[in-house]
């Protein structure tokens, strides 16, 4: 039996029904009138109420905005029911689209990080050759899931590479309280055809990757060095942890190798100790020179 959960939202006009599951393939719909609302059988029912202004359908729950006609609290519990009872009478939410792609199963399962603000969500395909990482919805352009990710208010980062999703949370929720939503959500976005990153991202980072091959020739031989060394006994474990490093600049003057922390390393607590005690004494015993400093622009 569905049962419903009411939440409010930021908008006093708008107010959540939640299921337990999610009820949408992977999209988002708004209908502002009962002839838009062709494809929800459910939702040209709700526009039978008078008071409904706009419905919006997208993940685990549908949002009603309503007129000002009526409050909230007199007639919440009454759609609640509604909901429910259209539900468990097996009706349907969302026709569904004859034309989509035949779902793929794929496995998503958490992975702790040694960043507890972090968690990585590993993935049973390649979803890139490329690592990326958003700070903000503002960057998602390139990928359509870190966007969507970036909706759920409790993720702060998002970072992606080869076969697996880092996540970044604010301290506003536990670990225990969001990861079934976030890899649920990530299993049916994947699964259901959802772009991970855009393949013209793709053919731009490659573009990106053959400058930066011209520009390792013109670096010096000790920049050479640091960055091999970085490639092959670094960045495996730092991406088995979720994240990623990446070589910024040496300067010969005061030995001072800067990096760059992603995804799991960034702003992670044991960070500063892994910089010194780790890669520090890697590059210094590696390269013969005691006077090697490492620092994280970004730590």
């Amino acid at each position: 039996m569905t049962k419903i959960s009411i939440k409010e939202t930021q908008n006093p006009t708008i107010l959540k029904f939640e299921f337990a599951d999610f009820i949408t393939q992977n999209e988002s719909f708004e209908f502002k009138n009962i002839d838009e609302a062709k494809s929800s059988p459910l939702a040209q029912q709700l526009f039978y109420l008078p008071f409904v202004k706009t419905i919006y359908i997208s993940g685990n729950f549908i949002a009603i905005e309503k007129y000002s006609i009526v409050e909230w609290e007199d007639v919440k519990d009454a759609v609640a029911e509604q909901i429910e009872k259209f539900v468990n009478d097996g009706g349907i939410i969302i026709t569904p689209d004859e034309n989509k792609t035949k779902k793929q199963p794929i496995t998503v399962y958490g992975e702790t990080t040694p960043n507890p603000a972090a968690l990585k969500f590993v993935v049973s395909r390649i979803l890139t050759k490329n690592a990326i990482e958003f700070k903000n919805i503002d960057q998602t352009g390139a990928s359509p899931l870190a966007k969507e990710l970036f909706k759920f208010p409790y993720v702060k980062e998002v970072f992606i590479d080869e076969n697996y999703i880092s996540v970044t949370k604010y301290e506003i929720n536990e670990w225990q309280e969001i990861t079934l939503e976030i890899r649920s959500f990530i299993k049916q976005y994947i699964e259901n055809g959802g772009t991970v990153l855009d393949e013209n991202f793709i053919e731009a980072v490659t573009a990106e990757e053959n400058t930066k091959a011209k520009e390792f020739d013109n670096l010096d031989v000790t920049s050479q060095q640091i960055i091999n060394i970085l490639e092959e006994y670094v960045k495996p474990a730092v991406q088995a942890d979720g994240g990623n490093i990446a070589f910024d600049s040496y300067n010969e003057a005061d030995k001072t190798v800067k990096v760059i922390l992603q995804g799991a390393c960034s702003g992670c607590p044991s960070s500063t100790f892994t910089l010194k005690s780790g890669i520090e004494n890697m590059l210094k015993s590696m390269l013969n020179d005691e006077e090697i400093k490492v620092e994280a622009i970004n730590a």
